[in-house]
């Protein structure tokens, strides 16, 4: 009972791999209920005990969530606040593969209140990415970042519709990102968020404002991100 066919793998783990899998595949979506203890533990021929011991850890890990009396769900994606990372690291944490769609990708100038968050001169011109981030094949933000574009050229020319935005800066620009300041708060879809999220005008999002900085404490990277609501919950962790 508290193994399987893999010598001294642990059943639960075999479990909890199983889990992974169907999220991954996007056969359980966030908000899916999953299988019950009862029933993992009768498919997978183990204990009631094992079971539980299985969807407590997929629980710990921010997987699943269980609610009291209706049973265990797909939990929607966590925004980690007590680390920086990128959508890329995100969703490798949680052993899902980063899906983008790449929306915008151009230089752009006249934004003064962008340039005053980055920093730089009214008049610079400023590189402004946009993109749908996806989970389990459904849109959850939309997030669209601007760097000076003096100081990256060419980042227009690369897959970021593919790749991770701060791999590129790290790996070919030299830049290392360190800390990050964000603000916080709620918001009504406007209609171009509302098509991007594939939610109503005027539903509830979250909105993240974030200025990313590099170890010579510059800015580097102003981001505006829209979040569906109800595919996301905030993971903070506060040290004393």
């Amino acid at each position: 009972m508290g193994t399987n066919g893999h010598k001294g793998t642990p059943a639960y783990q075999r479990i909890q791999s199983a889990v992974r899998q169907q999220i991954e595949a996007g056969e359980l979506k966030p908000g899916d209920a999953v299988a019950s203890e009862r029933e993992l533990a009768k498919l997978h021929r183990v204990s009631l005990m094992t079971a539980r011991h299985a969807l407590a850890g997929l629980e710990h890990e921010g997987m699943v969530e269980r609610r009291r009396g209706a049973g265990t769900f797909v939990a929607p994606p966590r925004i980690h606040f007590n680390k920086l990372m990128s959508y890329t690291e995100q969703m490798a944490s949680r052993g899902m593969a980063a899906v983008s769609k790449l929306i915008t990708s151009k230089v752009i100038d006249g934004e003064e209140e962008i340039a005053a968050r980055l920093v730089i001169p009214s008049t610079s011109k400023i590189i402004k990415v946009e993109r749908v981030r996806h989970a389990s094949e459904e849109p959850f933000a939309l997030e669209t970042c601007y760097l000076p574009a003096d100081r990256f050229p060419g980042l227009v020319r690369q897959p970021l519709g593919r790749g991770s935005l701060f791999t590129t800066l790290e790996h070919d620009y030299d830049v290392r990102l360190t800390y990050a300041d964000e603000e916080v708060d709620a918001t009504a879809a406007d209609p171009r968020v509302a098509q991007s999220l594939h939610v109503p005008r005027g539903a509830p999002v979250m909105r993240i404002r974030q200025v990313i900085y590099s170890s010579n404490a510059k800015p580097v990277i102003y981001v505006v991100g829209f979040y569906r609501a109800e595919r996301h919950s905030l993971f903070i962790r506060r040290f004393r």
